[in-house]
């Protein structure tokens, strides 16, 4: 084998040409480019990581449960103008257990709803007259403490029911066969006091397939963090659709009395759960339940600029952070790749054509990530090409979460004012 020796300085020569073309715009695509893919790297491996550690909860049909002595176990429902909603929720609830009355019960609490949410929980508890649902008219909030979003809504729920296992679902979850049932268990064999998970995600508009998907890869990324895994930090995570509590848990740290003002009360609870010492876990639930959290664009604004920011501890670095991750992983690589384009079209240069394959290099990662994620939540990638804007959006989103947090400007839920609780 012939020894490897350098280039001749004069064969070296032969790319001055092409140096001579590089300006300041080449320089800085190429090193942004570069970054982004360093970036995509580490996020792809970090959400591999999170898909191949993050446990998952095998359902089966209950009779494989029967082994296990079941607790009575409570399914609690807030509902605000769900009009929508409302009816499949609590239909898919009822039909994915054959638990009877005496281990289950489910509380459907309304909260002063405006719209047509009343008549619907009593046309369906007149239809259904299934002995484990219960329907509950909220009172009015009170006025020795604030109370925001739907926590005077599960408050009540949760003082009525007797479960020693409380789960809290949205009215925009539909629960899937043996979900129930699988989640009680498996946080008894776990011996677990908290139990959140991550079900399927549904998306049907654009503005959906825009946001949606890459909020909820950045979830579960976050969810097998080191710092939240690890019982000694003060940092953790929620979903807030989804949350199984142990009886004796959740009474030990204040019921939702205890979080009444904060917009992102799921983040509220784990963290006073874990600073208690009890056991939290996260769970990918793909299988367990399917979540449609926002179905518009006025939706997903007034919901993402709601808890944004303030399950984020409030951390502007935090934020910004997840702004430039954002941005670098999915909106740089196409900005890139049609600025590529346009200088291989003006002056075709080695390193232009280097530009281009770069931002190619990028887009393909960044695709590897949608697709990885995709499948841990149950989605598709469709869309994915319009990603660029996906990671614009989630940008101007966090942007507009600090600002609503912290001037109190806009921040509303359903058109309720929030009040920012330190």
């Amino acid at each position: 084998m012939k020894p490897f020796t350098p280039l001749p300085l004069f064969q070296l020569s032969l790319y001055l040409p092409h140096l001579m073309f590089l300006n300041d715009v080449d320089l800085i695509l190429l090193t942004v480019l570069s970054v982004s893919i360093l970036t995509l790297t580490a996020y792809l491996i970090s959400l591999h990581q999170a898909i191949k550690q993050l446990p998952k909860i095998t359902t089966h049909s209950e009779g494989t449960f029967s082994e296990v002595e079941l607790p009575k176990i409570s399914v609690i429902i807030p509902a605000f103008n769900e009009e929508e909603n409302i009816a499949d929720c609590v239909q898919s609830v009822v039909s994915s257990t054959r638990l009877s009355a005496k281990q289950l019960d489910v509380w459907i609490v309304d909260d002063q709803s405006s719209d047509r949410t009343p008549e619907i929980l009593q046309a369906l508890n007149i239809q259904l007259a299934d002995p484990r649902l219960n329907i509950l008219t909220g009172k009015p909030r009170p006025t020795d403490q604030f109370w925001t979003g739907k926590n005077w809504a599960c408050q009540q729920g949760a003082e009525r029911a007797n479960g020693d296992f409380l789960l809290f679902i949205d009215a925009d979850v539909r629960l899937k066969p043996d979900a129930i049932s699988a989640v009680v268990a498996t946080a008894i064999a776990q011996q677990l006091d908290f139990l959140t998970s991550i079900p399927t995600i549904v998306c049907d508009s654009l503005v959906e397939w825009l946001v949606q998907p890459l909020m909820f890869i950045n979830l579960t990324i976050s969810l097998n963090s080191k710092v939240v895994k690890n019982p000694k930090t003060k940092t953790t995570y929620a979903l807030g659709p989804f949350l199984l509590f142990r009886a004796s848990a959740y009474n030990a740290v204040g019921m939702h009395r205890a979080v009444a003002g904060y917009p992102a009360e799921d983040v509220a609870f784990a963290r006073r759960l874990k600073q208690s010492g009890f056991k939290l876990q996260h769970y990918l639930g793909a299988n367990l339940a399917s979540l449609r959290m926002y179905r518009n664009w006025s939706a997903l604004w007034e919901g993402w600029t709601k808890i944004l920011y303030v399950g984020a501890q409030r951390s502007v670095m935090l934020m910004l952070l997840l702004i430039w991750v954002m941005l670098l992983i999915y909106t740089i690589p196409w900005i890139g790749f049609v600025m590529a384009i346009a200088q291989v079209l003006k002056h075709p240069t080695l390193f232009h054509f280097a530009e281009m394959g770069l931002a190619g290099l990028a887009i393909l990662l960044q695709y590897q990530v949608r697709r990885q994620g995709s499948r841990a939540l149950g989605t598709s990638t469709k869309y994915w090409w319009l990603q660029s804007l996906g990671g614009l959006l989630i940008a101007v989103l966090a942007i507009a979460s600090i600002i609503k947090v912290e001037t109190g400007w806009g921040w509303t839920w359903r058109g309720r004012k929030l009040v920012s609780v330190k």
